[in-house]
């Protein structure tokens, strides 16, 4: 155990079950360490109680350093930062890590696969790159309590290049002195370490993703233990190609070792089932690349390697190839509510999805736990790309943990990929209720209706109102007259601005309404009094539906989005300050996703169904 200033400084950037037990562990051996953690829900719960592990390892720490992004670790001055990250996570992990480097800053890669230090090497520089093989695994049975499946010490950890070989020493020992017990090795044996875990990963995790099966399924069945044991055999072959030397009873150590695997998915498994990347590339991808350096053929891993990248390249944008991942692309980058989100962080977080089928537009809204739009997007109801829909929620669910979804609007009950389906109604006071709890009046101007609803002090829907069939006063209705017009409707507020004309539109009906703007473009009326005197018709008969005096009332819908005009018609209508939600045309399928997530709480499902089950041995 160290003391106050003889303390190491340790970051660790990654908290899933490998990155919790490495900073319970270092803390406890006297390290002064500092967390990285993007899940505002799961860094708040270890701010406040710290990190749990159970099971076959019990220990609790606090941290007084927990941050929401690597930057922020920039000036603590650390001796060594250790990356706990995916594979496919290290790429974007690097850009923010480069920042913390200095002269005393020694790197570790506590991950799986093979070569994947290489990534750390090109970043630091190889003398400054340790690389570390654990030995030890667990899932998550709380944000931040980790129950320790499995311990089989030693782990190791060795510099890449022996340049630093005090280094690996002095991380080995202070692991070691808090039970964790950690061999120190030079860069020859920290390889050999390598392939002897990659080898276990890619003898099963494929397998058992591909063929949604447990380890115990896979062992129990004698013909998956045949293509267990040949993917095995072919990787030693091309490892002793490496100067990778195996003992005689290797495969059969193997077999025994998995075979004690319970009825757990491996992790490239549960990320495979979950829509997530995975790290094939590092796993039976490896042993290929390395069988073609050494030209040995090792067809089983080719053949996994291959199925598990089939069955994610239509989910995982990034790696998309051709049109389908183009257009997937796309979709992304457009409906990012911050372009600086990264989806493949947001894999272990919760979201919620809303879908708005409206009459002119359907919108979908993501959502994270504390109701921060992660992602919005909106097309044609009836567009005539029958595949749009259909690209937007394949986008949704293979960038997003969509853990529950509601569906509203005109077209809800026809969208049967939704859990729960609820009336725009309820949706709105959602919405508005979301970010202005309270009474408050809600107007809703749509494509083809325009809504009143009251809420109680409770957020509770008292009383609703509904215009009368015909669509005046609606989104089509103005989009309709503005043709007829001949007026540019992006245009149409502006335009309204320009004019002091008190000539409203008198006639409701779309089809009078049209004549009418006729006889006004023949008596010459310019086209900025005719855009006013299309707003003044629809306050008034705003005007003559109910809206509550002495609470405040917020318009939301396409209306309010594209027509800010409306807003100050209706302010000296009813002599108040109506508000207008931010982006109003998402506000339904925002509350949609507020209550999809509040539904899920409900439920009690805080935690997937397939990451209920413990994460294998195989880590």
């Amino acid at each position: 155990m160290m003391t106050g200033a003889e303390k190491i400084r340790v970051g660790i950037i990654g908290l899933g079950p490998v990155g919790s037990i490495l900073g319970v562990k270092l803390q406890e051996a006297g390290c002064d360490v500092a967390l990285c953690e993007l899940n505002e829900v799961k860094r708040e719960k270890i701010t406040s109680e710290g990190l749990l592990l159970e099971n076959v390892i019990c220990a609790a720490a606090h941290f007084d350093k927990v941050y929401a992004s690597i930057g922020e670790m920039a000036d603590l001055g650390l001796d060594y930062l250790f990356f706990a990250v995916k594979t496919y996570h290290l790429p974007g992990a690097l850009k923010e890590a480069t920042a913390l480097n200095s002269e005393k800053l020694k790197v570790v890669s506590a991950q799986n696969g093979i070569d994947v230090e290489v990534m750390l090497s090109e970043a630091f520089g190889e003398s400054k790159t340790l690389r570390m093989v654990v030995n030890f695994a667990g899932g998550f049975v709380s944000p931040n309590t980790v129950k320790v499946s499995f311990f089989l010490p030693p782990n190791y950890i060795g510099s890449v290049n022996d340049a630093c070989p005090e280094a690996a020493q002095q991380m080995a020992d202070l692991l070691s002195s808090v039970h964790l017990d950690t061999e120190a090795v030079d860069a020859f044996e920290i390889q050999k370490r390598i392939w002897e875990k990659t080898i276990l990963n890619a003898s099963l995790s494929a397998l058992c993703g591909v063929g949604r099966l447990t380890m115990s399924e896979a062992m129990a069945d004698p013909d998956t233990v045949e293509l267990i044991e040949q993917i095995i055999n072919e990787a030693m072959q091309v490892a002793e190609s490496e100067k990778i030397r195996f003992p005689d009873d290797f495969v059969r150590q193997c077999m025994r070792y998995l075979k004690n695997g319970g009825d757990h998915f491996p992790s490239l498994a549960l990320d495979l089932i979950n829509n997530r990347p995975t790290e094939i590339d590092f796993f039976n991808g490896k042993i290929v690349a390395y069988g073609r350096k050494h030209y040995i053929r090792t067809s089983l891993n080719l053949s996994f390697t291959n199925m598990v990248k089939a069955m994610t390249n239509k989910n995982i944008v990034s790696r998309i190839p051709g049109a389908s991942g183009q257009v997937n692309k796309k979709i992304l980058d457009k409906g990012l509510a911050n372009k600086k989100i990264i989806p493949a962080e947001l894999k272990n977080t919760h979201c919620f999805l809303g879908v708005d089928l409206g009459s002119a537009y359907t919108k979908f809204v993501v959502i994270d736990e504390k109701g921060n739009t992660l992602f919005r997007y909106s097309l044609p109801s009836l567009g005539s790309d029958k595949h749009a829909p259909k690209n937007v929620l394949q986008t949704i669910t293979s960038n997003f943990n969509i853990r529950y979804s509601c569906a509203t609007g005109y077209g809800r009950k026809h969208f049967e990929q939704a859990d729960i389906v609820k009336t725009e109604i309820n949706c709105a006071a959602a919405a508005v209720s979301h970010f202005h709890p309270g009474e408050k009046n809600i107007l809703d101007i749509g494509g083809e209706d325009i809504k009143i609803i009251r809420c109680d002090k409770d957020n509770n829907v008292e009383n609703f109102y509904m215009n009368d069939k015909c669509a005046a006063g609606t989104g089509s209705f103005l989009s309709e007259i503005a043709e007829r017009a001949q007026i540019n409707i992006a245009e149409m507020s502006s335009l309204a601005t320009l004019s002091n004309s008190d000539k409203p539109l008198n006639s409701f009906c779309t089809v009078f309404a049209k004549t009418e703007i006729m006889n006004w473009i023949f008596e010459g009326m310019s086209p900025e009094a005719i855009a006013r005197g299309v707003y003044l018709s629809i306050a008034g008969k705003v005007a003559k539906m109910r809206l509550d005096p002495g609470i405040p009332t917020f318009m939301i819908g396409g209306v309010a989005a594209h027509h800010p005009y409306l807003k100050i018609m209706l302010n000296e209508q009813f002599n108040k300050d109506i508000q207008i939600l931010d982006m109003p045309q998402y506000a339904v399928a925002f509350g949609a996703a507020i209550i999809a997530r509040d539904a899920f709480v409900r439920t009690g499902q805080n935690t997937p169904k397939t990451e209920k089950i413990l994460v294998s041995q195989i880590q």
